[in-house]
């Protein structure tokens, strides 16, 4: 895949329409890789000028201060804000929550200030401006999906409709959780867990979300954060449900179902 990144843009005397924050996970995780790659695809049929920093992109240091080292959070927040700021980066879109959360709410407080947007509103927008289009009787039609809400995209954002309104254009049924919504269950990966063992305790919290859905009858469980994904894809092993439930990203289930002309 031919992607740019910033350096290269601007060596070329170009800007970018937006500045696609690729994350630790969308870059180095196998599975999260996929979802970058589905984004960056997406991003290209709709014309969308974008780049990455590539090597210059370091951790936004949200899990660094989820566990406690306030000191390792601030290096990285402050690192990263100076290689945005020496682009004079405006417009930031990520695939990841987490990253999501921190640019946006975090790092304006220590001189980062920038217009952050999640993958999933893109995709709702360039949907709605017509700048991609979806096949109508795709690969989902008649199927059950199901949407997992991401902490930091629902209850932290207040992110709720983008994600939806995007699967409703399938030919698809969107089944809701039990618990959804502001009053969505975590996948057990937030506040750093994702990076240490767990606790002593009775029940997997991944386990627990995994079985809500499934108990939905969905096919398809949506998710919009690489950390939800590998929890959910977890879980749903945990039940040996993985031959009859697929745990998507958004973008992914919108890559399988673009128009071949858009």
């Amino acid at each position: 895949m031919n992607v740019p990144t910033m350096a290269e843009m601007i060596a070329n005397g170009e800007t970018p329409e937006i500045l696609f924050w690729v994350g630790c996970a969308g870059s180095f995780d196998q599975r999260a890789q996929k979802i970058t790659k589905a984004f960056a695809t997406i991003l290209h049929a709709a014309k969308v000028k974008f780049a990455i920093l590539g090597k210059e992109e370091a951790c936004t240091g949200d899990p660094a201060r989820r566990a406690g080292n306030e000191f390792l959070f601030q290096m990285s927040a402050y690192n990263n804000i100076q290689i945005l700021n020496a682009y004079e980066v405006k417009k930031i879109v990520t695939a990841c929550p987490h990253c999501f959360n921190t640019l946006k709410n975090e790092y304006p407080e220590l001189g980062g200030k920038y217009e952050v947007i999640h993958h999933t509103q893109l995709l709702q927008q360039l949907i709605d401006e017509g700048r991609i289009k979806l096949k109508e009787g795709g690969s989902f039609k008649g199927k059950k999906i199901t949407y997992h809400d991401s902490c930091y995209l629902g209850r932290s954002n207040g992110i709720y409709e983008a994600p939806r309104k995007v699967l409703e254009l399938l030919d698809a049924e969107l089944v809701e959780m039990k618990r959804c919504r502001s009053n969505g269950l975590c996948c057990g990966a937030g506040g750093a867990q994702m990076f240490k063992e767990e606790e002593k305790g009775n029940r997997y919290v991944s386990v627990e979300r995994s079985t809500e859905a499934i108990e939905t009858g969905a096919q398809i469980v949506a998710a919009a954060c690489p950390f939800c994904n590998t929890m959910l894809t977890d879980g749903v092993k945990n039940k040996e449900k993985e031959n009859e439930v697929a745990v998507m990203d958004v973008a992914e289930i919108v890559a399988a179902s673009l128009q071949d002309n858009s």
